[in-house]
Order: structure tokens, then C-alpha cells, then sequence
């Protein structure tokens, strides 16, 4: 049955609307911290607010207040306002702060009952619609089903199809250039050349050279007109990475070069347009770098139209185990290893170890195991790490601390039962039908058998 939530202060039309919803559970309150109250203890889908709550019910302050409180918390939540019959004012007013739609007294049972039932429908069809695009994969590239990485990967996804300048933030380590890669194949240049470049990789003297190109002649060596990194991009996609250790005085040149969309090589005169869309990524903090203007601002804010951060994988749960199985099918063909899989142990090492390295250090750590494991079973030895004490939550709300923890804890055997569904059953000490409900529940759409 499901819940309303009625916030009125008069008793009689509590009991009209008690009488009126004889199919919901319908729970009350009476003033702003009681509807609060019960808004986190019941977490109901609508609630009717009337505007006119004690202290001052002869204004529409308190309900108001209520009403931006309320969405607050349960932002999805539809609340459908009541007012007084001449305060139309006030029943907009609730509708542009958020409301869903507004009712003026007196009531009408049938027709305060069609709102509450359409306002309960369109609930539950936003709610199966986040559901369904939390679930599917965004790129095809990332690996992850962990709620930071899926919305990381949602806004890489969302303007892909622009030419929107992005800048990629994050740790060593976790995936810039997969992260620049997806963008690129999924955008209308995915025909045209992928160009990468790391800039910290390239002695400063030599990195204008290899962005720009140089003509023949322009410095010793160079006996022939050779093309810049930006020009072979011409139509596709510049991957600038580590731009946070661009030398200060080249990041006039490609300031010169993203305003303009032309460059000139070293030693030329010639201007050559090109177009070609630009990613870039650094792990540095370039804020603090512009106040140390040891980065151009003017510059900083052209290349950062679009920030994505990129999570780190300490941030990612249980990503880390899909990860490491993915890579080990890659390695165990690439060393002719007999390796299966991971122990208990070496799961458990691996969830509650730090990464500092992110996905680099993951993938080093199993290359490493996959030679040196001499069981069929790779070991918390063989990957270099021993297990700690894990780390606390932060979440307070009960329901969803039993969510989060059941549901890593299902990923998690179903990983070590290496996708077999009964012995997961069994590893959780639960019965099939109930790990389906579960799966169902919770809506692990990954791990859920296909029919």
C-alpha cells in the first residue's frame, strides 16, 4: 500500500482526506517539523501541503518554507499544495519553488484523488526512468557500475556530440586517455584521427616542435617540414594530457591557437587553419596554479568549458574487482597462465586497499600476480597487498546503509562465486528466489541472469 503524507493542521480534513484515500496509508502532520519528521520516517511519493501552517496559518509563509524544505530533502518527492480559495498567488508562487501542482479549498474527494493518483503514476515513472539509465553502460570503454564513475561517465556521454573544450580531473592513474578516447568515438569526428600528447613527457624546449610542427631549416635538425601534433588532428580529436605542465611561456601560443582555431609552425609564417576538437586532462590543481600564475587564467578557462572529475578508484567499491577480472582474462592469455580467478582473500585485499595508483597500480599489481601466482587461484600475496580495516560509512539513514551494504556485499560474492548464481546463494547464506528478490530490489542489473 502506498504511503501519502497529508500536512494539515485541521482536524476535519484530516478525516476527509483519511476517508478520501482509503487505499493508501495516509500518515499526518500538523506543522513544518512534524511533516519533516514524518517525511523521513515514512519517505512517502506525495504529500499534500497546506500552505497555511501554525504559527501563522493566516499567511502561506510557514507552508512555503515547509514546501522548499520538504523538496530539499526528497527532491523527487511530488507535493501538491492546498490553498485557501482566493491565494492563487501564493499556488503559483508553491509551483515555480517546485511544487507539483496546487488544489484550493474546499476539497473534492474525486478530484484530489486524481491528482494524488497521477502525481503517484509520474513518481513511479521517473523513478523506473533513473533506474533504467543507471543500469545501462554509458561507454562502452569504461568499466565500472559504481555510482561515481556511471555519472562520470553520463556527462562525458552528454557532450560528446559537441565541441565543447573538456577537461579531464583526476589522479594519476584512473583513465583520462580511456575517458578522451570514449568522448572522441562516440562524437561525429570518431572517423577522423585520435591524437594524444603528454605534455609533461616532453622536454620543454621540444614541445612546441612536436605540437606545432617546424618548417625545414628552423633550428638545427631540422632538415624537413614536418607537421605538429594539432595539424595530424586535423578533423579529430587533441588529446592534451598532463596540461598543467604546459610551460608558461607556450600557453600564450595555444591560447592563440584555441581562440582562433589557426597556428603557424616554428619557423613559419604561414597560418593554418585547423579544426579539430580539444580534450585535455591534468591531475594538478589548476586553480590554486592560476593563483600562482604559474597558469594563464585566460587560458585555464578556455580549455575548462566542461570539467569532468574522474573518480579515483578508492571511490568505486566494488569496480575494482570487476576490473581486476577483466584484466586477468586479458593477462592470463597474454603469459600463457593457468590462473582462474582470486582467492576470498586477495577480493577482500583488494576492496579495502587504497590504490594510490588507481587503475595503472591495478593493472601492474595483477600483471605481476599473473606470473608469479603458482595456484589456480590468485592470492592477496601474489598481488603485494594485505588486508585492513574497512572503512566507515558516512550514511546515517538506515534503510539506505542496509541498501548500500547488502548490495555490495551480493556484487561481491557474485564475483567471488565467479557468476554462478546458486553458489552466491549459498556464499550469502540465503536461498535462490531470495537473492533474486534481492537483485530485483536493489536493481543489479548487471549481475541480473538473463532469461
Amino acid at each position: 500500500m502506498e504511503t501519502l503524507l497529508v500536512v494539515d493542521d485541521d482536524l476535519g480534513i484530516q478525516k476527509q482526506l483519511k476517508w478520501s484515500f482509503s487505499d493508501y496509508e495516509v500518515v499526518f502532520a500538523d506543522d513544518r517539523q512534524s511533516a519533516i519528521a514524518q517525511l523521513r520516517r515514512f519517505e512517502p511519493k506525495v504529500v499534500t501541503l497546506d500552505l497555511g501552517l501554525p504559527p501563522d496559518p493566516a499567511n502561506a509563509s510557514e507552508g512555503l518554507e515547509a514546501l522548499a524544505e520538504i523538496l530539499n530533502l526528497a527532491p523527487q518527492t511530488k507535493v501538491i499544495v492546498v490553498t485557501g480559495n482566493n491565494d492563487k498567488e501564493n499556488a503559483l508562487k508553491a509551483v515555480q519553488l517546485g511544487a507539483y501542482d496546487f488544489y484550493q479549498k474546499p476539497i473534492d474527494s474525486d478530484t484530489i484523488r486524481i491528482l494524488v493518483s497521477r502525481a503517484m503514476t509520474l513518481f513511479d515513472l521517473e523513478q523506473e526512468n533513473r533506474q533504467l539509465v543507471q543500469s545501462q553502460p554509458a561507454m562502452g570503454r569504461i568499466i565500472g557500475s559504481s555510482d561515481a564513475i556511471q555519472q562520470a561517465s553520463r556527462r562525458a556521454e552528454k557532450i560528446a556530440q559537441t565541441d565543447v573544450s573538456t577537461l579531464l580531473l583526476g589522479e594519476s592513474g584512473t583513465g583520462k586517455e580511456v575517458f578522451a578516447r570514449s568522448i572522441h568515438d562516440l562524437s561525429a569526428r570518431r572517423n577522423k584521427p585520435f591524437v594524444a600528447i603528454n605534455c609533461a613527457s616532453i622536454p620543454e624546449n621540444l614541445l612546441e616542435s612536436e605540437l606545432f610542427g617546424y618548417e625545414k631549416g628552423a633550428f638545427t635538425g631540422a632538415n624537413k617540414t614536418t607537421p605538429g601534433k594539432i595539424e595530424t588532428a586535423q578533423g579529430g580529436t587533441l588529446f592534451l594530457d598532463e596540461i598543467g605542465d604546459m610551460p608558461i611561456g607556450l600557453q600564450a601560443k595555444m591560447l592563440r591557437f584555441l581562440q582562433e582555431r589557426i597556428i603557424e609552425r616554428v619557423g613559419g609564417r604561414q597560418e593554418i587553419p585547423v579544426d579539430i576538437r580539444v580534450v585535455c586532462a591534468t591531475h594538478r590543481d589548476l586553480s590554486s596554479m592560476v593563483a600562482e600564475q604559474t597558469f594563464r587564467e585566460d587560458l585555464f578557462y578556455r580549455v575548462s568549458e566542461i570539467t569532468i572529475r574522474i573518480p579515483p578508484l578508492r571511490e568505486r567499491g566494488s569496480d575494482v574487482v570487476l576490473l581486476a577480472r577483466t584484466f586477468l582474462g586479458a593477462y592470463k592469455d597474454e603469459y600463457g597462465s593457468k590462473v582462474k580467478g582470486f582467492s576470498e582473500a586477495a577480493i577482500e585485499a583488494m576492496m579495502q586497499h587504497r590504490w594510490p595508483g588507481n587503475i595503472r597500480e591495478l593493472q601492474n599489481k595483477l600483471k605481476s600476480a599473473v606470473i608469479l601466482a603458482e595456484g589456480n587461484l590468485i592470492q592477496a600475496d601474489d598481488l603485494g597487498l594485505i588486508t585492513g580495516e574497512a572503512s566507515t560509512m558516512q550514511n546515517i539513514n538506515l534503510r539506505e546503509v542496509r541498501e548500500e551494504a547488502e548490495s555490495r556485499a551480493i556484487r561481491q560474492a557474485w564475483h567471488l562465486a565467479e557468476q554462478n548464481m546458486s553458489k552466491t546463494a549459498e556464499l550469502l547464506g540465503i536461498t535462490r528466489p531470495t537473492l533474486y528478490s534481492l537483485i530485483d530490489k536493489y536493481r543489479l542489473d548487471d549481475i541480473k541472469p538473463s532469461s
